[in-house]
């Protein structure tokens, strides 16, 4: 007897981002038992950095991860990143504050107004702003904020808030990561390989330039997809609720006072000084964060708000961004897993003798597999730079790689990755701040990843065969 019931498809549903990170928490504790332990020697430089040698790798006693040390990690995890978490927190805080003055918003509408019709220009505009900020300064950290500013513009001029975060955030990775000189990372990796200053520089400019242009026209069709239909973008449902939450409708209607124009004018100061200090005093995270706390509490009182209005505010602006600093803290437990069961020196030195009987060509491309894997446990990239320049270099001569081209591969291994890796408190950062979940940017970012990935094998291939490139 047949039967007409149909049974329901189930829909898959993409993991929570806590699910995604603890899972990976997981097989990195049982690969403790299985990679046994290992180290290299390590010793500074003419620089006075602290680097590995080549070569000095052994084994040492195995310390395999527990239960006790699994469910220990995460606390640990956020302890070593608690100044990342608290970042997130203070400028969630701030930000609320400037917020509930409308001044944002109100300033969001003239902008609006003036690119009428011409609203695809400020992609191309902004994104090479920040992507030239990368490749010079080595902008990374201080784009976190402007996820606040361009998302609710995004959404302001019909496009969504991934194009918002594309803006700063894709702009200066993308820099960063195909710089024509980034000091945190080219120089770092020139001074430890010991190679002039200036080779390279016309390849990597090329480079750079490509990568850019690349970058803002994917962002901008992807922008203009949405914009003719806003169902495409994978966030519509959640920026459906942010723009009643933002009342940008409202706003739309809304006089641009001379107090919008003074909280909008202490904002913008506030981020000239953190600039400012960023390249005049090497400010990080915890500068940054005094500075846009003294902004929140600056614009409330610009804004009319009272001191409990203030206060009340930023927590509620610090409760929004809780989740976000938590996956600072679980993403970091992986990486701590790794380094006390002393595995990582391990798992480099196998990807290193895997890469050394392969043919030239070869080589290469799993020398920049090797770099992005190894950007998923060392985020910075000086660290990383201390890390595997010392064998890798050294490593590319043997099968005929130049030191130059050694560089520009750590280069690109070391950087795009930062768009997906969950280790990246930037990228967890920035995610927070634009509130937008793990699992759905990493759904967008994944297409960027894979035609990126293809432009820096286009890349390295030419450098490989012919050396001389770089020079």
């Amino acid at each position: 007897m047949s039967s007409n019931v149909e049974i329901p498809k189930r829909k898959f549903n993409v993991p929570h981002t806590f699910v995604i990170i603890f899972t990976i928490l997981i097989i990195v504790a049982l690969a403790t038992w299985v990679i046994p332990s290992g180290e290299y020697d390590r010793v500074k430089n003419a620089q006075g950095r602290t680097v590995v040698v080549a070569n000095s790798f052994h084994f040492i006693k195995s310390v395999p991860a527990g239960i006790g040390d699994l469910f220990m990690a995460p606390l640990k995890g956020f302890t070593s990143k608690a100044e990342v978490a608290g970042f997130i927190l203070i400028v969630g805080g701030a930000f609320a504050v400037i917020q509930r003055t409308n001044a944002i918003n109100s300033g969001i509408l003239k902008v609006v107004k003036v690119l009428k019709g011409r609203e695809i220009l400020l992609i191309p505009i902004v994104m090479t702003l920040f992507s030239i900020g990368g490749a010079v300064i080595g902008m990374a950290e201080e784009t976190i904020p402007f996820a606040v500013i361009f998302v609710p513009l995004a959404l302001a001029l019909g496009y969504d808030s991934i194009v918002g975060m594309s803006l700063a955030f894709v702009g200066a990775t993308v820099g960063f990561s195909s710089a024509m000189f980034n000091p945190f990372t080219v120089g770092i990796a020139k001074g430890i390989a010991e190679t002039p200053i200036k080779a390279g520089l016309m390849y990597r400019t090329v480079t750079w330039a490509i990568f850019t242009i690349i970058a803002i026209a994917f962002v901008m069709w992807y922008a203009n997809r949405v914009k003719k239909n806003p169902k495409l973008s994978v966030m519509y449902e959640l920026d459906q609720k942010r723009r009643e939450e933002l009342h940008l409708e409202n706003s739309m209607e809304e006089e641009f006072k001379s107090s919008h124009a003074a909280v909008l004018t202490t904002l913008l100061l506030g981020i000239g000084l953190i600039i400012y200090g960023v390249l005049k005093y090497e400010w990080y995270i915890g500068e940054i964060a005094a500075v846009f706390l003294g902004i929140g509490i600056a614009a409330g009182l610009i804004g009319g708000l009272s001191l409990n209005d203030i206060a009340e505010t930023f927590i509620l602006g610090a409760k929004d961004l809780i989740g976000a600093a938590m996956v600072v803290g679980l993403a970091n437990a992986i990486v701590t897993l790794a380094n006390e069961a002393k595995i990582m020196d391990t798992i480099l030195y196998g990807l290193a003798k895997f890469i050394e009987p392969l043919p030239t060509l070869l080589s290469g491309y799993a020398m920049l597999i090797v770099q992005s894997i190894i950007n998923f446990f060392v985020g910075s990239g000086t660290g990383q730079a201390a890390l595997t320049i010392p064998i890798m270099y050294p490593l590319g001569e043997l099968v005929g790689i130049s030191r130059e081209t050694s560089i520009l591969i750590y280069q690109f291994g070391n950087g795009f990755t930062d768009l997906i890796f969950p280790t990246s408190g930037t990228l967890i950062a920035t995610l927070g701040l634009a509130r937008i979940p793990f699992e759905k940017w990493a759904k967008w970012v994944s297409k960027v990843l894979v035609m990126l990935f293809i432009l820096q094998i286009l890349f390295i291939t030419p450098v490989i065969l012919f050396p001389s490139l770089l020079n």
